[in-house]
Parts: structure tokens; sequence; C-alpha cells
């Protein structure tokens, strides 16, 4: 950031601020610009039903709390968080037991596992440990806005692969010119997906990592949603695939399987040349977690897991309710097999708006807050998205509005 000095009229100093260009280089965050809208709204005295965030809205596992209460009043949890540490190593050990238990791959707690204060906020530091200024990142659209905006934070260079309902929101690589794929130095993905809540199988993925073999290519799966799965779905990790630890790596989170979104705690497992430069990158720049929450975590991992299938059970109630709801009142949609979200064309009525037009019509019109497709890239536009985070009766409410805004006069 540079800083100026000019003199007023008044002859006082005033400073200018001017942001980094890679600053510039971002889109609007316009989840930001919802909230605002939301907050808006609500000032007037509306009651808004928030869809427009996946932040998970049951409870933490009761034995969790107990352990981080516990945890945070011993002395030494005080400190700052040591890799060679006990509490650290035996939260490394766990994520590997975990690993194994559910997707039968075998890692090394000190050369394959990375935790991360997040998983969002190692995905953002992937793409600076390896980006440089001509180097590319192909990153399908739409995608979790981390994805791509990691990419322009660490000055890198962006080429969307678009993810559409005519290629089943898969990536094509055949279109992509050897040129494009010799500058290429990351390449992400996540499924089960959000937005699209699109899901992969072990096939698919096993076709990315021969893909990737021999081209230099580093694999970044994001696999934030295995966990929240219906119908006899089962998602596999990317690691799973022949081949897999050689290009790339995984990222997890204890967010959304267990209800822990705000505890910031994530793990990063694969290939240890590249987790070696992540944990390079991020020693730089933080000192790991609260040792009180690796204490939580390491209970949560390898405590009961009744508390999952708990979760899923709940949301699989409210995406039948809700699908269910949408289709009963004209506007189509299939369910997914997969995560908590929703992602659904704008109805033909209100086709000619935008999707953050649409988004506004909703929370002004209806007090229902949702996600324009347009924050996940521009592939997203002609799309919503709405996330299953409050309660049946709320998700009824929700369904009796939007039908009164479907049935609104054009």
């Amino acid at each position: 950031m540079i800083l100026a000095f000019i003199r007023s009229n008044k002859g006082e100093n005033k400073v200018m601020i001017y942001e980094a260009h890679r600053l510039k280089r971002l889109p609007p965050y316009l989840f930001t610009i919802v909230d605002n809208k939301r907050k808006e709204v609500m000032a007037k005295g509306a009651d808004v039903i928030d869809l427009s965030m996946g932040s998970p809205d049951q409870p933490a596992p009761k034995h969790a709390i107990e352990e981080l209460c516990k945890q945070a009043r011993i002395d030494g949890n005080q400190r700052y968080s040591r890799q060679d540490g006990e509490v650290e190593k035996k939260l490394r050990q766990a994520i590997a037991e975990w690993y194994m238990d559910r997707f039968g791959v075998s890692l090394d707690p000190d050369s394959e596992i990375v935790p991360l204060i997040g998983s969002k906020e190692g995905i953002a530091h992937l793409s600076l440990a390896f980006l440089n200024n001509d180097d590319i990142a192909l990153v399908p659209n739409p995608a979790y806005p981390v994805h791509f905006n990691g990419v322009i934070m660490a000055g890198g260079i962006l080429h969307n692969m678009p993810i559409t309902p005519e290629n089943n929101y898969m990536p094509g690589f055949d279109k992509l010119s050897g040129d494009l794929i010799k500058r290429a130095k990351l390449l992400f993905i996540s499924y089960p997906h959000n937005p699209t809540t699109q899901v992969a199988t072990l096939g698919y993925f096993q076709e990315i990592a021969d893909w990737a073999r021999n081209k230099d290519i580093i694999v970044g799966h994001d696999c934030a949603y295995s966990d929240i799965v219906f119908d006899g779905y089962k998602a596999p990790s990317f690691l799973q695939a022949k081949g897999a630890k050689e290009v790339g790596i995984e990222f997890h989170t204890i967010s959304k399987s267990y209800n822990m979104a705000g505890w910031r705690l994530g793990f990063c497992v694969g290939n240890k040349d590249i987790l070696k430069a992540l944990a390079k990158t991020k020693s730089y720049i933080d000192f790991g977690i609260f040792r009180a929450i690796q204490h939580a975590a390491i209970k949560t991992l390898l405590g009961p897991q009744d508390i999952v299938k708990k979760t899923v059970a709940t949301y699989k109630r409210r995406r039948d309710l809700f699908v269910d709801g949408l289709n009963e009142m004209g506007w189509k949609i299939e369910k997914p097999k997969a995560t908590f979200y929703l992602w659904t064309h704008i109805p033909a009525k209100y086709s000619a708006l935008t999707s953050m037009e649409f988004t506004n019509l909703l929370l002004e019109e209806a007090g229902v807050a949702v996600a324009p497709g347009t924050g996940f890239g521009e592939y997203g536009e002609g799309f919503i998205r709405f996330a299953l985070v409050e309660r049946e009766e709320r998700l009824k409410m929700a369904l009796g509005r939007l039908k009164n805004i479907l049935e609104l006069e054009t």
C-alpha cells in the first residue's frame, strides 16, 4: 500500500491511501453486499430468513465443547503452538487415524499432514506458496470464492474453466492448449462441490490424477463436504486415486462435518513436498492453532461419530422439505446427493434479472436471503444458492414467501 500526503486548503495534511493493485483485481465480495442488504432490510423491522451463508446452525459435539473449556484453563495451552509439541503431534496422529477410518488412506503424521486455521486459510496460502506472477492456476468456475481469490491475492494468473449443467459441472481438460498447460502450476477441484452440489466418483478422480501426472501441475482438492452426503452416495477422497499423492493434496475441515465452523480448524494432507512448502509459507504468517482447540479437535475426530449421522439426517429432512416445496410451486430442482446447498436457476418469470438483482428482490419482497450465483464467479450468473441452515419451521415459512413471489404479477 502506498501512502501519499497532500496539503488541504486549510493547511492540514491528508493521507491518500492506495490499495495494492492485486486488491483492485478482486471482484466485489457479493456476500458482504448481501449481508449489508440483509441488515438494511432487518433495520426496517422485517424478519429475514437467512439462507445465504453456509454457516452450520446445528450444535457442536458436547464432548468437544467440554474439552475446549477444560483445556482453555490450562496455563501451558495459552502459549504459541509448536510443530513439535505434544498436542500438535497428537492432532496430526488423530487426523491420520480419521483419514484411514474415513477413506482407507494411509498418511504419515509427520510429513503428510499440515493442520490449518480453517481450510479456507490453507487454500489461500497454497497459491501464495507456489504462484509466481507468470504462473497460471486452473480454477473451475463457479467455485468457492477463495479458490480464485487466493490466486489473485498471490499475484498469479487466473484461468477460469467453465463448469455448467451442460458439462455436468466437471471441468474439461481437452480444450486446454499446450502452452496453457505448460504455464499452469495449480489446479483446484472440489467434490462434493460448493456451490453446485455436484458429486464425483473415484473414477473421475483417477482421470484427473492420470491427467496431471508428468505435467508439473499441483492438484488441490477441497473436500470439505465429504460427510454431508445422501441417498447412499459415499464421497471418495482424491487421495484414494492411484498416484494422487504424487500430484496433489487434499483440504478438509471440522467445520461442516461437526458444526464447528467458527472454531477455525482444518487440515491439508497428501504430497509431502507440496505440504512442506505450504507449512513454510504458514510459518512466516501465523503461529498455529490455539492448543485448547487442538485438544478439542482430537476428541472430535477420535470420539463418537454419531453427531455426523445426526447432522446428515437433519440436512436430508431439510433438503427433502425444501426441494419438494420448490417443485410443488413450479420451481423445478433435483435433490442433490451432497452438501447442504441447493443450486438452482432463477425462475423463468424473473430470468431478465441478474442473480444479484433477483437476490435483492427476494430480500426486499420476501425477506429471504440467498447467495447470488455471481458470488461464485461469472459462470454462476443466472443461478442462486440456498443454504439450508435454518430450522424446518423457518424453511416452511421461506417456502410460503417464495411462493408469493412466484405468484406476483409480472
